[in-house]
């Protein structure tokens, strides 16, 4: 018996990944999906998710994700909870090795995403949903009126900070250098701003009963530590795409993004980027459910070109 080859593979299934799903198999696409974990990727771990279209109260991160799955899966898409370990990108078929054995597909959608990058600290995983957060614009509206703690000196810390600010009772911006690694641009909105900050400084443990009350602040020079009270603790200190798997055949930026257009086409023909692990200025669900339907498009133009 032949082993199946199909249209497209979509590796990841978060919301970009089932978006493309759902969009290639509605297109009558034999369409894979290999998910390592649970659908919705790093939504299924964001409690409420409070800025997708169409819900007035919010949904739940990972009711949302089982939502799409069950939705691309209703036209087709098939899911197999596999983890890939090795790709050939350029053979045709493409050959995928993941731990539950080889497959091919003719075309191949890389949605593996980027995770945030953490603190390190004992009770942070735990506390994650219960006051610690890494997206100011996933989160923030869930800390309106409260005392908040950004950590992170770069763009999306500052961009974060300034975000919060609008909403939020007091934000005290926790940095271990004396200066700001942030582009120039934000000096202007920084200067009638009530952000406080904290240099030289890092969390040394985050204070919490059931959910997180504040942090204890230790001063790197002079090993002085402090209590900042505070029901929000937003971690900003960078994100890691998913892309080691792929390392040495795809085009990536410096931050290790994959390089791919609006059109979402890679250095490799057949292979798509979409969603957080694709170099671009804005990471949300809808903008990575947007990049799935881009996607579906692009890949049915390249197997209409396929000899057959």
């Amino acid at each position: 018996m032949n082993k199946q080859i199909y249209d497209v593979a979509i590796i990841g299934g978060g919301p970009a990944g089932y978006s493309a799903a759902l969009y290639c198999a509605r297109s009558a696409l034999s369409v894979l999906v290999l998910e390592k974990l649970s659908a919705g990727g790093q939504m299924a771990t964001t409690g409420i998710v409070e800025n997708y279209p169409g819900f007035e109260e919010g949904i739940d991160g990972f009711d949302l994700g089982e939502k799409m799955q069950q939705q691309a899966e209703r036209f087709g898409a098939k899911t197999v909870y596999a983890g890939v370990e090795g790709a050939d990108l350029t053979a045709q078929p493409k050959l995928l090795h993941t731990d539950e054995g080889d497959m091919e597909a003719k075309t191949v959608i890389i949605a593996t995403g980027a995770y945030p990058r953490e603190l390190g600290l004992p009770n942070e995983s735990s506390l994650r949903g219960r006051g610690v957060a890494y997206c100011a614009a996933c989160d923030g509206m869930m800390y309106k009126g409260k005392d908040v703690i950004i950590v992170g000196g770069g763009n999306s810390a500052i961009a974060d900070a300034l975000y919060l600010e609008k909403i939020c009772k007091s934000v005290t911006l926790i940095h271990r250098r004396e200066e700001l690694r942030a582009s120039k641009v934000y000096a202007r909105q920084l200067e009638n701003s009530t952000i406080r900050f904290v240099w030289n400084s890092r969390v040394k443990e985050i204070l919490a009963d059931k959910r997180v009350s504040g942090a204890v602040i230790e001063n790197m020079k002079t090993k002085e530590t402090q209590v900042i009270a505070a029901q929000g603790l937003f971690v900003a200190i960078g994100r890691i795409p998913d892309t080691a798997v792929f390392e040495g055949q795809l085009e990536v930026n410096k931050a290790g993004y994959i390089v791919a257009d609006e059109t979402t086409r890679t250095s490799i023909p057949g292979v798509f980027a979409i969603g957080d692990v694709r170099d671009k200025p804005l990471r949300q669900i809808v903008t990575a459910v947007s990049d799935g339907a881009v996607a579906s498009k692009v890949v049915d133009e390249f197997l209409a070109g396929l000899p057959q």
